[in-house]
């Protein structure tokens, strides 16, 4: 394999993948990225086997082929190499390393077979629709708080994703608890997303969905199946396991019949909060 691609762009597409790689794996393919050359094209592909990022971005490519690097490694190289420069990556099969040439640096890394390297994104999807960026964006923001940490409970540690609403205003819904707080978010239903099963998103594959989104004016593809969900957001793609578990009955929570009602100024409302959580506590108790 060699390809020539700018530093600016490999750099970003590195900062997306290698985020999903754990900084200590006891299988050693995992903390590697997966290098492909082909067709004028390089992407990148990281995984942890719940969760796997891909990034494509163009490319010159001599030599078509694929190897796997250490993840980390390979982005603080290239976080360290000259702004503007055109990085050179060969691989020697034969030696099992590949080189990084930008200038008059070059550094050499070891590599391990693409072969080893596991495929999360197999199988098919049973349901797609597309989502504005913006929408995602603010759904994950209104609910991600209300996630919970506490692993013995693990159907609460993600968002749930389910068809929501009434017949005459079908919405895209999104719940997050811990227990002590609920979160609700709807959002109005894209077409394809009337009858997809309830999904629980986890907590770390909503992270970086959030981290993803940077521009608020594309559109998000969403697929999902009982036991996967893909985002598609422009070259990068995300697939994640879901949350195995049944999440609870959240609407025998919810006050029903309220009959007061309390208007305040939001300004005003959030300044005041603001200036008496100064003195609050989360795990206080009186």
């Amino acid at each position: 394999m060699k390809v020539t691609v700018e530093r600016a762009q490999l750099l970003k597409s590195l900062g997306h993948v290698h985020r999903v790689v754990e900084r200590r794996n006891t299988i050693p393919i995992l903390g590697n990225v997966l290098v492909r050359a082909e067709n004028a094209r390089l992407s990148l592909r990281a995984t942890d086997l719940d969760l796997e990022v891909t990034e494509t971005l163009a490319a010159e490519t001599a030599t078509a082929g694929a190897t796997t690097v250490p993840a980390h490694m390979f982005y603080d190289i290239v976080r360290k190499l000259p702004d503007g420069s055109q990085i050179v990556l060969e691989s020697d099969g034969e030696r099992a390393v590949l080189a990084i040439r930008a200038g008059r640096s070059k550094f050499t890394l070891q590599t391990l077979p693409e072969s080893d390297f596991p495929d999360l994104a197999a199988g098919d999807m049973t349901h797609a629709f597309g989502v504005p960026a913006k929408d995602i964006k603010s759904l994950i923001d209104r609910t991600q708080f209300a996630i919970s940490t506490e692993e013995t409970r693990y159907y609460l540690n993600g968002i749930y994703l389910h068809a929501g609403g009434t017949a005459k205003q079908p919405s895209l819904r999104a719940v997050a608890t811990d227990g002590h707080r609920l979160a609700q978010v709807d959002l109005p239903q894209p077409a394809g997303a009337a009858e997809m099963p309830g999904v629980i998103v986890p907590r770390k594959t909503v992270g970086e969905v959030q981290r993803l989104i940077e521009d608020n004016d594309s559109e998000i593809r969403i697929e999902l199946s009982q036991g996967k969900i893909r985002f598609t957001l422009g070259q990068v793609v995300l697939t994640s396991k879901l949350i195995d578990g049944t999440f609870p009955d959240y609407g025998r929570v919810i006050p029903q019949n309220n009959d007061k009602e309390l208007i305040v100024d939001k300004a005003d409302f959030a300044a005041a909060v603001d200036r008496v959580s100064t003195i609050s506590s989360e795990r206080g108790t009186i």
